[in-house]
């Protein structure tokens, strides 16, 4: 039996389930068929497991919203996704106003007292107990059918989010016993064990991490509304929290701890974390692995294919930079622009064949998504390369590039210096528009309290780190970058203002 946990809220495994069920009847009740979608616009929250689960009993899509979206963009989400229910906390709702289509039943609950405190917000008066109104409705007792899961949008970083729509193979394994068998395998879970997550559920990653780890049944989840890094040594200490779900960003926050805050707490009991999204900096995780030991483990992944490859702390000492092999079952191929398979240590397009999460249709992409897929390959727009022993080495995404002087340059290489300096707290690199050169490179970066940093700074700190076409020519200082929780950065608004005179956007 699991227990799960968020602020002062405890749930049992049981109650949970029978609150899933009752939910489920609702979703039914208002409207929910087979294969229908329901849209679920709110902060980390047992609420959101339990919709979740309730999804799977009623046969339906669950759409994470990302509530960092205008409203216009949820609109054509909702519209798109031709989701029949939209359930959220209710300060979230409010802003909502005018953009729910007609057709949706919604559903505005309370937010929680603890995510009103993190988030600094006003409790909302009008909004309905979700438990006392699954008091009043009989729980679904039919049997489950098979789970049609995440219905995840883009981001919409670069125009509107698409929807990412998982097809339905009766000839494969129930996704849901897929998850059992990835809670085991992939996260190396045992009853008992303790999972923390703090990443947005929005996020595809920590969605379906704890979705696996909720699949079990034997492991208790800490779900908390953001990631605070004092608040997860805390966390860890008290609870012995045995998993968890870092991505680099929250690595660095972790590592600029002061030494006596590090030491306060006892964290011998975490085992096992797993983090996805951008490339994790060689020294920042070879730095947590001085500190907390080899637990640390990276997974590239994407919406659209899911998690590809691991690699232990072991295998990233080993081979710095690398994030790891494919999966059991699935193959990597890296390709030039004309499609031809490249060879070792070339860097080129990626692209993956995993069968493991299904086949996906864009719902709404426009243009030809053949050009993302190649022999039963998919590629997400990432660019890296494979070493003799089938390592991948991932460089940057392809639109990300910089091409300055006839020379390919990769922001991600030169963000994991640039966020070593003492002053930098958050950074992110991107091309802007250059006579001369065709691109020159731009530092973003937000600084530590109290200090300073200038353009001429930066490139004495950097002058051994990094070779001289690759120094940024331009430092922009910003009071906070476009950056989700999960650490997505929108580098679109950042280039924006650079290129918006421009008749061309490279």
């Amino acid at each position: 039996m699991a227990t799960y946990f968020s602020g002062n809220v405890r749930e049992t495994s049981a109650s949970f389930e029978e609150k899933a069920r009752r939910l489920a009847s609702w979703l039914k009740q208002n409207g929910v068929e087979l294969d229908g979608a329901v849209a679920v616009f709110m902060r980390n929250d047992i609420d959101y497991l339990i919709i979740m689960e309730a999804c799977r009993y009623a046969g339906a899509r669950y759409v994470a919203l990302n509530w960092h979206l205008a409203p216009a963009e949820i609109n054509a989400i909702l519209l798109d996704s031709k989701a029949s229910v939209l359930i959220g906390h209710s300060d979230l709702m409010s802003s909502l106003d005018g953009y729910i289509p007609e057709t949706i039943v919604s559903l505005a609950v309370q937010t929680p007292d603890h995510i009103n405190k993190a988030y600094r917000l006003t409790a909302s008066g009008s909004a309905t107990n979700l438990t006392e109104l699954l008091d009043e409705i009989d729980p679904f007792l039919d049997p489950a059918p098979r789970m049609r899961g995440l219905f995840a949008y883009t981001s919409g970083s670069t125009g509107m989010p698409k929807g990412i729509k998982r097809a339905l193979d009766p000839n494969k394994p129930d996704t849901y016993i897929v998850y059992q068998g990835l809670a085991r395998g992939f996260m190396h879970t045992n009853a008992g064990d303790r999972f923390f997550v703090a990443a947005p559920m929005y996020h595809s990653a920590p969605n379906a991490l704890a979705m696996m780890v909720a699949a079990v049944g034997d492991v208790d989840i800490f779900i908390e509304p953001k990631f605070d890094p004092e608040a997860f040594l805390k966390c860890v200490s008290e609870h012995r929290i045995t998993h968890a779900y870092i991505v680099p960003t929250m690595m660095v926050r972790l590592l600029k701890l002061p030494d006596d805050v590090k030491l306060k707490y006892d964290i011998s009991s975490l085992r096992y974390t797993v983090g996805t999204g951008s490339p994790c900096p060689v020294d920042v995780k070879q730095a947590m692995i001085d500190w907390m030991g080899p637990i640390f483990n990276e997974s590239y992944g994407a919406s659209e294919i899911g998690f590809m490859t691991l690699v232990s702390s072991m295998e990233a000492e080993e081979r710095p930079g690398t994030v790891g092999k494919i999966l059991p079952g699935g193959s990597i191929r890296i390709l030039d622009d004309d499609m031809n398979q490249l060879p070792v240590g070339e860097i080129g397009t990626i692209y993956v064949n995993l069968p493991t999460f299904g086949a996906f249709e864009y719902t709404n992409a426009k243009g030809d998504i053949d050009e993302q897929k190649r022999d039963g390959f998919t590629t997400v727009g990432d660019m890296g390369y494979l070493d003799e022993d089938g390592y991948l080495f991932i460089c940057d995404r392809k639109k990300d590039m910089i091409i300055s002087g006839g020379a390919n340059i990769f922001p991600a290489e030169i963000e994991a210096e640039i966020i070593k300096l003492p002053e930098v707290s958050d950074c992110a690199v991107f091309g802007a528009p250059d006579p001369e050169f065709g691109e020159k490179i731009v530092a973003a970066i937000t600084l530590v309290s109290g200090t300073s940093l200038s353009l001429d700074d930066l490139k004495t700190q950097l002058k051994d780190r990094l070779a001289s076409f690759k120094m940024p020519r331009v430092l922009d200082i910003h009071d906070t970058l476009p950056r989700e929780d999960s650490g997505k950065i929108f580098k679109a608004r950042l280039r924006a203002p650079y290129w918006e005179n421009e008749k061309r956007t490279i």
